[in-house]
């Protein structure tokens, strides 16, 4: 039997795409595709002048390739939508240098489905603690404090739990497909005044003499990303320092040939639907659809909620999407039909005395997080009920 060797590849173009394809076709997201973790690197939105070091753990018998898990050397905690800041300050109290630190996820992209993909027929239970094992052997050896992996798999989330990570719950936003036949059926699971005010909002935007278009395939081309950039641009430098800008315009570009299958845009316009005025970018793969960038030229009532929320909405019923998810933050959106649901997080501290202090708190984090969560449901103007508190922790456990 060929010996097993863990390698860490500074780049993910050191792994071959058809190799890490075979790791990740049984459940392809996007956002973990071996094309959409290059075109970060070769764009120059995740490479370490930006804080984001490639730093993937590879598995290899012999030149095969058997598990391998995206990582990253951080040096700052922007563009990951699970915030641990409070964590860095404790650190700091307590004497400790917190960056750099591991980390696991699809970068800037707050998507759930993170683990340690693994090869058709390979063991992922007798996997997932060997690697633990490497990644915990690798920070200690180069002083480094926490690895964390955010948005986790919750079908592999027990696998990294039972060898020792701490869970800590967060909160998301998610559309579900009730088996709606068209918008108008989704609008009857509202109460009659969401009805009248999500039916004004549509109005709004119409009124203002604009049309929302759905584009995918041969319909985006370069010109339309560039201008997607545009937008995307603008609307992070409304914020400042806070805009959260952190793709090139090189990304944008390169995603005309390399990723267009997986891109829906929503074209706001007045003729052409490839000249908007407005847009937003969203990602489809696996039944799922993500809302990721948008940005607008115009100054409209509740245009963002139909570019942003509305159409997508639309385009997920007609085309049998089942689940919509609309990016983070944002308490609005549950007052348009976005459901909160937890997700989970994954830790490991290598110093002894943090790793006890948030190991004692993070179960009453996590109680206090699922009541908040089901406080929020219960507001839903929904006609349905709402997930209770026992239905979340089972989903969050699942």
């Amino acid at each position: 039997m060929v010996e097993l060797t863990a390698r860490w590849h500074r780049a993910m173009e050191e792994i071959p795409e058809a190799q890490w394809h075979a790791l990740t076709a049984a459940d392809p997201i996007p956002f973990y595709s071996w094309r959409w973790l290059v075109r970060l690197e070769r764009s120059g939105s995740v490479v370490p002048p930006q804080g984001w070091q490639p730093c993937h753990l590879g598995l290899w018998q012999g030149e095969h390739l058997i598990a391998a898990a995206p990582l990253y050397l951080k040096g700052h905690s922007y563009g990951e939508f699970v915030f641990d800041q409070s964590f860095a300050q404790l650190a700091a109290q307590l004497g400790h240098r917190y960056y750099p630190k591991l980390l696991g996820m699809s970068p800037l992209s707050p998507v759930v489905g993170y683990r340690f993909f693994t090869a058709p027929g390979q063991d992922a239970a007798a996997l997932t603690p060997l690697m633990l094992e490497l990644i915990d052997g690798f920070c200690r050896e180069h002083g480094i404090f926490s690895c964390n992996f955010l948005y986790v798999d919750p079908q592999w989330r027990p696998l990294a739990e039972a060898a020792g990570c701490h869970t800590w719950l967060n909160q998301q936003s998610l559309w579900s497909n009730q088996g709606y036949a068209s918008f108008d059926d989704y609008l009857a699971s509202f109460n009659a005044n969401q009805r009248r005010n999500i039916k004004r909002e549509r109005k709004a935007v119409q009124a203002a003499g604009l049309t929302v278009t759905p584009l995918v395939g041969e319909a985006i081309g370069p010109r339309l990303l560039e201008r997607m950039h545009h937008f995307y641009a603008q609307h992070c430098a409304r914020w400042g320092p806070w805009g959260s800008k952190y793709l090139t315009a090189e990304f944008f570009e390169q995603n005309a040939d390399e990723l267009r299958p997986s891109l829906v845009l929503f074209s706001a316009h007045r003729g052409d639907p490839q000249d908007p005025e407005a847009m937003s970018l969203c990602v489809q793969g696996n039944g799922c659809l993500w809302g990721r960038y948008w940005g607008s030229d115009v100054e409209v009532d509740n245009l963002h909620f139909e570019v942003c929320y509305y159409a997508p909405i639309a385009w997920a019923i007609a085309n049998g999407v089942q689940r919509f998810d609309p990016g983070a933050g944002g308490s609005h959106k549950r007052r348009r039909g976005f459901v909160a649901r937890p997700h989970a997080s994954l830790h490991r501290w290598y110093d002894e005395g943090f790793e006890t202090i948030l190991r004692r708190w993070l179960p009453e984090a996590n109680r206090e997080q699922l009541a908040e969560i089901e406080a929020v449901n219960a507001e839903l103007p929904f006609t349905a009920s709402a997930p209770t508190l026992g239905e979340l922790k089972a989903e969050s456990a699942a």
